[in-house]
């Protein structure tokens, strides 16, 4: 049985729900199989993986509450079309900007939201999802989305596995999911690198502090140019695992794909996508709450008039840990495979769980911050040390 107890203490009650009203615990069940996934890494890698954290950390350390059809976060919002729902995220300076075409008419900053909402309650979800994914605009229709595995493909050699501390983890990703992958990999042992672009470097340095460090504490951070990539190149070919979370065609282009950069014996490349790498899917932008509503893993608002958010962006941890769990399998079979994994087949597998019914009679305990033992790098502050790993590494292959 779904463990309502559990789901309020740990803080995902306080997430979920409409801001004046109880909090809601028909999504208990998640915190159950999180957990389940947790114990399965904690196994793998031989450190403690705490679900709950993982979560639940990133609203402690932002000081988020639950907002209803408002993201904890703040970016997205749940609207109502005339025969449906979906979720819009304006996270971005670029989404912002967008607007003015979605409406195709100049609307002032601060009334975005409400014209949005008025526009959109005068058309099908599938006519507005279509056009604002034209524009490249995170969205995500309820329900849309089916639950499906990571896609694994095999490429390349295999390579008995021996340890995590003898890992070299390239992490290409930003945000959350990829990181936390990443972020879970160097607890288990593993020489991360984060890479960034010096013109774009990863969003999260420029939020919260703390959840950046969070995220990317432990790894070593290399700046480099991702339109003359040679010495990125050279390190991709020397990492036994790769994390990316681009558009599929992005690091492709650049002929710096999972094809396009010949690997070590049993390098495993993951791809961490909002919807999957097939057909227009590779092309829809995702984040974590309106890639959870596509998945349908959303509350439900007690006075019947709608869905709420589920937690704080769910699909991202949610997705982080399924990652690492698949990178771990991987590289228990050898490794030599490409994995793919979308944060909103993630929400959908969760959203299948058998919902919990009646009052919430616990306490609901507030989001426990993680504690946080040191920072991550500065932009660039590891070059040199990265450097000198793929000398090494490439002077040992000769």
């Amino acid at each position: 049985m779904p463990s309502v107890r559990d789901w309020s203490a740990s803080g995902l009650a306080a997430l979920t729900g409409t801001p004046d009203g109880p909090p809601d615990i028909s999504r208990a069940a998640v915190l159950g199989q999180a957990r389940g996934v947790a114990s399965e890494l904690s196994g793998h890698f031989g450190v403690t993986v705490d679900a709950e954290e993982l979560l639940a950390g990133r609203a402690a350390l932002l000081g988020l509450r639950r907002q209803g059809r408002i993201s904890a976060g703040g970016a997205t919002r749940l609207l109502a079309g005339r025969d449906g729902w979906f979720a819009l995220t304006l996270a971005r300076a670029d989404d912002v900007d967008a607007v003015p075409a979605l409406l195709e008419s100049d609307v002032p900053i601060d009334y975005a939201w409400s014209a949005i909402t008025e526009w959109a309650g005068r058309r099908q979800v599938g006519d507005v999802s279509e056009r604002a994914r034209l524009l490249g605009l995170p969205v995500g229709v309820l329900g849309e989305t089916a639950a499906a595995a990571p896609v694994v493909r095999r490429h390349g050699n295999r390579n008995p596995f021996r340890d995590f501390a003898g890992l070299l983890v390239v992490d290409l990703s930003s945000m959350w999911a990829g990181p936390l992958c990443g972020q879970l990999l160097a607890r288990a042992g593993a020489t991360v690198v984060k890479v960034e672009s010096p013109s774009r470097p990863d969003g999260t340095r420029r939020g919260e502090r703390r959840f950046f460090d969070w995220m990317n504490a432990g790894k070593l951070c290399y700046a480099t140019d991702f339109v003359q990539p040679d010495d990125l190149r050279q390190l991709l070919a020397v990492a036994d695992v790769v994390i990316e979370s681009s558009r599929p065609d992005a690091l492709v282009n650049r002929g710096l794909g999972p094809t396009d950069v010949p690997g070590r014996d049993g390098r495993v490349w993951l791809r961490v996508t909002g919807h999957g790498t097939d057909g227009e899917r590779a092309h829809w932008v995702g984040f974590g709450d309106d890639a959870a509503v596509s998945g349908g893993l959303v509350g439900h608002d007690p006075a019947g008039t709608g869905p709420v958010f589920c937690g704080d962006a769910i699909a991202d941890p949610l997705t982080g840990m399924h990652a690492a769990l698949a990178v771990a399998e991987s590289l228990q079979r050898g490794g030599g495979e490409i994995i793919e994994i979308a944060l909103a087949s993630v929400a959908a597998e969760y959203a299948a769980l058998p919902l919990a019914s009646g009052d919430n009679v616990d306490p609901v305990g507030k989001p426990a911050a993680p504690v946080l033992s040191s920072r991550a790098a500065e932009l660039g502050a590891d070059n040199a040390q990265v450097q000198a790993i793929i000398r090494e590494r490439v002077t040992a292959q000769c």
